[in-house]
């Protein structure tokens, strides 16, 4: 079935939840925290592990955001969902504001106190929207950090584990052309942009670079995993190994040097310690990467065309 109706909504638990996390605050130093729905892989599907949003206020929607204030709770949503949040989010507990008129950079620059320290999720954000949130926090006399755990993690005690849904190859007369050319090719694009790597979080890019497909998330055919494409040697794919059979394994050992994802942050760690220029989307990499690069005097090169390296490559 690719779809079902069940409703997961809880606004019920919002409440001690929301006393939970405030009662995180003071260990974080921070006065308040913001709840993106977002997951490491900026997906607007995501898996259950990842439904951070509607575990704390009941919103089951597909976009929206959160900002927890030790007396105050705002949640963000679209037109879309206009009707839909107020059945399912506690309205005593959450005001309700516009993703879209009112967004939560806006929000914090005109409504937070002057010294509040705001905390976020790195892995959450892109670099984008950490500048934009960066700034209305600063012009407010504000200050905006890392969090080095997510706070919801730990008061969620039953937070469902890491999908490991099985990857598959997807055939050479649907993809149009082979990964290896693919690789060729954007390792060319790579290396004219200026960079010695690129790193591509986006899961749909990696399906369309990869030829592969998978099923970690609802209503879209991904393998949740990152990959580090080389301007001149082989890319590297970090990837749960329970997701790969014998014959996907052997597939993708021929394209890309497989790694457990929890060596990601490291290996980033070591190509920015070792000068090398690493190229990123602002608008689709987790903060987390530039925060990594950054603590280690790393070289971030931009994509100058978003329209060809990583965003739009699922698109051709």
């Amino acid at each position: 079935m690719f779809q079902n109706f069940d409703n997961p909504s809880d606004p019920t638990k919002a409440k001690t939840r929301l006393q939970q996390l405030r009662e995180t605050f003071d260990a974080s130093g921070v006065d308040g925290f913001i709840i993106p729905h977002a997951d490491e892989y900026q997906g607007e599907y995501l898996p259950p592990r990842a439904e951070r949003l509607a575990w704390l206020t009941g919103f089951t929607g597909s976009a929206g955001s959160a900002i927890v204030l030790n007396q105050h709770a705002v949640i963000f949503v679209d037109g879309r969902y206009t009707l839909q949040v107020r059945e399912q989010v506690d309205t005593a507990l959450f005001e309700i504001e516009s993703l879209i008129d009112n967004p939560p950079e806006k929000w914090l620059a005109d409504n937070i106190d002057a010294s509040k320290t705001i905390g976020f999720d790195p892995w959450l954000h892109t670099v984008s929207e950490i500048r934009k949130l960066t700034k209305a926090v600063k012009n407010a006399g504000g200050t905006l950090v890392a969090t080095d755990q997510n706070p919801i993690d730990q008061i969620w005690t039953d937070q469902p584990a890491a999908p490991i849904g099985a990857v598959h190859i997807h055939p050479l007369k649907f993809a149009g052309k082979l990964a290896a050319e693919k690789i060729c090719d954007l390792s060319d694009i790579v290396k004219q942009g200026g960079a010695d790597c690129c790193i591509l979080s986006d899961p749909s890019s990696i399906a369309w670079t990869f030829n592969i497909r998978g099923s970690d998330v609802p209503h879209t055919p991904l393998v949740l995993c990152f990959a580090i494409l080389d301007a001149v040697a082989r890319p590297k794919l970090f990837i749960d190994n329970r997701k790969l059979n014998i014959e996907t394994r052997a597939y993708l050992t021929q394209l890309a040097d497989l790694h457990n994802l929890e060596e990601l942050e490291q290996t980033i760690a070591d190509l920015a310690s070792a000068g090398k220029k690493l190229m990123l989307d602002p608008d689709l990499a987790a903060h987390r990467f530039l925060q990594i690069a950054a603590r280690e005097n790393g070289i971030i090169v931009e994509a100058k065309d978003p329209a060809r390296l990583p965003r739009a490559i699922k698109n051709e």
